[in-house]
């Protein structure tokens, strides 16, 4: 007769923290509508931030370079990552807000307190 061994394994109910939440919208100028860009759930500050880096290349690598610039600026600026995730690890949100002449651009993370 064939069995299975027995295994222990760990109780995950409950020890997942709960995830920071992103989010990317887009407010056209003049409107009162916003555009979802893009959302996602991170289980970590750092994999949040990545998030936020890669729409922030996403929405920059669409703007004209006048207004790509700020985004362009801040994909470089290591000691802003550093402080956008103190902020996070924290539990206080982090925001990034882009312009063109035609719509803002919002990119947010919410930490899991915020979240709730």
């Amino acid at each position: 007769m064939l069995t299975s061994p027995h295994i222990n394994l760990p109780d995950m109910s409950g020890t997942q923290p709960p995830p920071y939440q992103c989010q990317a919208y887009a407010y056209p100028l003049n409107e009162v509508r916003s555009i979802p860009l893009g959302s996602h759930s991170a289980a970590s500050p750092r994999l949040a931030l990545r998030w936020l880096r890669e729409r922030t290349w996403h929405i920059t690598d669409q703007l004209d370079p006048a207004y790509a610039q700020p985004g362009l600026h801040w994909l470089t600026d290591q000691p802003e990552h550093e402080r956008a995730l103190a902020y996070l690890a924290g539990g206080t949100g982090y925001q990034l807000t882009l312009y063109d002449d035609s719509a803002r651009y919002v990119l947010a993370i919410y930490p899991p307190a915020a979240s709730a």
